[in-house]
């Protein structure tokens, strides 16, 4: 893999990162704060109550997802960091072990016993080269971008904010919380059916499909809470 090569592995590595952390971020901040505003909306007669309770799940949720992402990248360092270190190890006391774990990747993509040795040669030949062989293609695992943690909590953590908005601006203008809630879920609706369109077409799903499910979700958790908080009222 040449540099150029690279980089845009590197580049598409980091995309993919950050396009996974915008989509748990904005599908829970599009989905529990509009719960939340439904189920509030079947149990006050105070769209303050609502927009009130709704900024605080959103400062709570944002700042708790970030912290589940930042804490998920940690993690992902943390195992990279004991895998390498466990292999560096491996190759100190048991070469030719680790030598043999080469030949049976080489073996499984078809090159000769004599193939294999020119490559184990020549892999073994540099213990850094040859350690990120093994964490690459023995362990399937690629070294994390030191940033990852903090990047994930922040994109999260925005990302919910932003949104957990969408379904609570309507109440700001209203004074009766049914009245938020019919424009609530028209905003959302069509918020969830935008981003479930978008959330589909990046990850190669069908688009229509993907997003009348983000749809059904969202809507089904509002409705829940809506009815329960009805009922209990």
């Amino acid at each position: 893999m040449d540099s150029h090569d690279h980089h845009l592995y590197e580049k598409h590595l980091k995309s993919s990162d950050f396009i996974t952390d915008v989509v748990i971020g904005m599908s829970d901040g599009l989905t529990v704060p509009f719960a939340l505003a439904a189920g509030l909306s079947g149990a006050v007669d105070s769209a303050s109550i609502v927009t009130t309770a709704g900024v605080a799940e959103i400062v709570a949720g944002s700042i708790a997802m970030g912290l589940g992402g930042y804490l998920a990248g940690q993690t992902e360092q943390e195992h990279y960091e004991s895998e390498l270190k466990r292999e560096y190890d491996e190759v100190e006391r048991v070469p030719e072990r680790e030598k043999q774990e080469i030949r049976d990747v080489f073996e499984d993509y078809g090159l000769s016993p004599e193939a294999q040795e020119i490559v184990v040669e020549c892999i073994s030949k540099d213990k850094d080269k040859w350690v990120d062989f093994m964490m690459r293609f023995e362990l399937g695992l690629e070294r994390p971008n030191p940033n990852r943690a903090r990047n994930s909590a922040l994109t999260i953590g925005i990302s919910y904010i932003l949104g957990g908005f969408i379904p609570l601006i309507p109440y700001f203008y209203v004074e009766k919380p049914q009245d938020g809630l019919i424009y609530s879920a028209e905003v959302t609706i069509l918020a969830l059916l935008v981003f479930g369109y978008f959330k589909s077409k990046v990850t190669g799903q069908n688009p229509i499909i993907g997003s009348l499910k983000v749809t059904s979700i969202g809507a089904a958790a509002a409705a829940a809470a809506y009815f329960v908080a009805t009922l209990f009222q």
